[in-house]
């Protein structure tokens, strides 16, 4: 996955958590040059953080050789996140988490992550598929939650 674009980053992180850290500070740092609120780029940084922690583990597999690229375009009031690994894409989505019982219960829940993208994200969409890799894509409108 490359990009050509003046307003845009993309970097390579190795599939080990604790990377998808850079990830989101890198995020960060991108939407501050173009002036984007401290809530809106919380959020960004959220959904970038999810996406790279599920492309490590689900869909490279914790395979200690893949890796995982992110990329963030930015259009006038939007971003655009694109988070690519090697797998092949989700082949089953977990049903959306119960809220209450994350509240009682400090027990391992799946599907958060991906309930917490479809929240903050104003557009995401799975499973593109390239020669590549796996690409989970993500637009958020950097100006107001919408």
């Amino acid at each position: 996955m490359t990009i050509n674009s003046k307003r845009a980053v993309e970097i390579t992180l190795a599939n080990q958590l604790g990377y998808e850290r850079v990830a989101m500070a890198c995020s960060a740092s991108f939407a501050q040059l173009f002036g984007f609120p401290k809530d809106r780029i919380e959020d960004l940084k959220t959904v970038v953080g999810e996406a790279s922690v599920n492309a490590m583990q689900h869909g490279n597999k914790g395979r200690e050789d893949a890796k995982v690229t992110v990329s963030l375009i930015c259009n006038e009031d939007t971003v655009t996140v694109q988070v690519m690994d090697e797998g092949r894409g989700i082949e089953a989505f977990p049903p959306a988490p119960d809220i209450e019982k994350i509240i009682e219960d400090d027990k391992l829940i799946t599907g958060f992550g991906l309930f917490l993208m479809k929240e903050l994200a104003d557009n995401v969409e799975f499973n593109k598929m390239t020669d590549q890799g796996h690409i989970v894509s993500m637009t958020i409108n950097m100006k107001a939650q919408v």
